[in-house]
């Protein structure tokens, strides 16, 4: 699985970041507020992972600009699940080809699994098999984990707010 990003510095303090929950399908949707500001093509790159979890990056102008999570793998629940600290912000840009149809659209089959503290709040999705990542703080709530080759190898949700209840 390749996804790679380059990643761009940011000025100032990382972006808020919006949860917006669908209490009829559970997607969770993370949006960084005012991340699209690049000049790629904007889109959204699938990761699907064998036993249907749908995980999709939102790309706006070529910046990573959100998440959805459209199918939840299983969540693993731990005790408690602390952030790795992120030493570096700023955007990641993603190569998305420009299609003449809509918007850019790149589909990818990995492995996902999901870990999360015990009231759901701090939630870490592993992209493809574990390996040594360094983080990236694309927004104040959202982390990315790219391994040695520049590509993702995990997200971090922070602050989550739980589910409304219907």
């Amino acid at each position: 699985m390749e996804i790679a990003v380059q990643l761009e510095p940011s000025a100032g303090p990382p972006p808020a970041v919006e949860y917006r929950w669908d209490t009829d399908t559970d997607i969770l949707t993370a949006r960084v507020v005012s991340a699209g500001d690049g000049t790629g093509p904007s889109g959204s790159v699938e990761i699907e992972a064998p036993d249907g979890a749908w995980l999709i990056l939102d790309v706006v102008q070529g910046c990573i600009a959100g998440v959805e999570v459209a199918v939840w793998p299983d969540v693993r629940k731990r005790p408690s699940l602390a952030a790795p600290p992120a030493t570096e912000h700023g955007r990641a840009s993603v190569r998305l080809a420009v299609s003449q149809a809509g918007p850019a659209l790149v589909e990818l089959e990995a492995e996902l699994h999901a870990e999360s503290d015990e009231s759901e709040r701090v939630i870490h999705f592993c992209v493809g098999a574990r390996r040594d990542v360094r983080t990236v703080r694309l927004g104040r709530d959202l982390l990315l984990e790219l391994d040695s080759q520049g590509e993702i190898a995990g997200l971090w949700l922070l602050d989550v707010p739980p589910l409304p209840s219907t």
